[in-house]
């Protein structure tokens, strides 16, 4: 990422902070998140040490870092000791762990780079989890019914526009509640996992948004429901599509 990040700082005359965070398996959950959160909350208390105006500090990732991103601007919106964040940039984040069969993962399973198993694995052994509950969590058992309907509010193929579904859409359909399934993967629904169940109140203090999102990408109905939550909220989002794009395109 040190050249992507270079050009970045180069093209937009910033300072760009790039986190070396922990990787699981050998540091599992939440050690990266909890890296990338005090990361962000040391420069923001010496961003002037570092010649940056404080009033103009924005958080962006990619992939796994979008989730972080996304995580990091939620956790630090009651934050009174800190300055806001200008803004989020949020590159093809995962943002939920609700439906594995949103239109976008059923057209996309088979695309390179990100494969819908792929996400499962590297979740699970994030989490220090058995590969063998992948399965069951793709059919949705590992979802009680309570928050399945809180969780519809904000994860539903009804809010993606008809356009996405054109190459082809297939209503889930719906297998028993696991309650053993979700005691061992309960930290999925956590909002550093699935940020786009955070509650209405998180989401509406949120900063400016770019967000960008690829045709041939699993994650890209993530990020269409994301946009969606934050402009209910009236938070400003940039949407930039990438119409022959894929997963890590960038």
């Amino acid at each position: 990422y040190e050249r992507m990040c270079r050009y970045f700082a180069r093209k937009s005359n910033s300072v760009v902070v790039c986190v070396g965070y922990r990787l699981a398996p050998e540091h599992p959950y939440p050690a990266s998140f909890e890296d990338c959160l005090s990361a962000t909350v040391h420069f923001m208390k010496t961003a002037q040490d570092y010649g940056v105006d404080p009033s103009r500090i924005v958080v962006c990732g990619d992939s796994s870092g979008g989730t972080f991103t996304a995580a990091v601007a939620q956790e630090l919106v009651n934050r009174r000791d800190l300055p806001k964040l200008r803004a989020q940039i949020l590159i093809y984040p995962l943002l939920q762990y609700v439906d594995f069969d949103l239109p976008s993962y059923q057209q996309n399973k088979g695309v390179p780079a990100l494969l819908k198993e792929r996400i499962l694995v590297l979740s699970l052994k994030y989490l220090n989890k058995d590969l063998s509950l992948m399965e069951a969590i793709f059919k949705g058992c590992h979802i009680p019914e309570d928050l399945q309907l809180k969780y519809q509010k904000w994860v539903s193929p009804d809010y993606i526009p008809h356009e996405f579904k054109k190459r082809g859409y297939k209503p889930r359909t719906t297998h028993p509640f696991s309650k053993e399934l979700y005691t061992l993967v309960k930290p999925l629904f956590d909002t550093v996992f699935s940020p786009l169940l955070a509650e209405d109140s998180v989401i509406a203090q949120l900063p400016e948004t770019f967000l960008l999102t690829c045709e041939f990408d699993v994650l890209r109905d993530d990020g269409l429901l994301y946009k969606k939550r934050l402009e209910d909220h009236g938070i400003k989002v940039t949407w930039c599509h990438l119409q022959e794009g894929f997963h890590g395109t960038i």
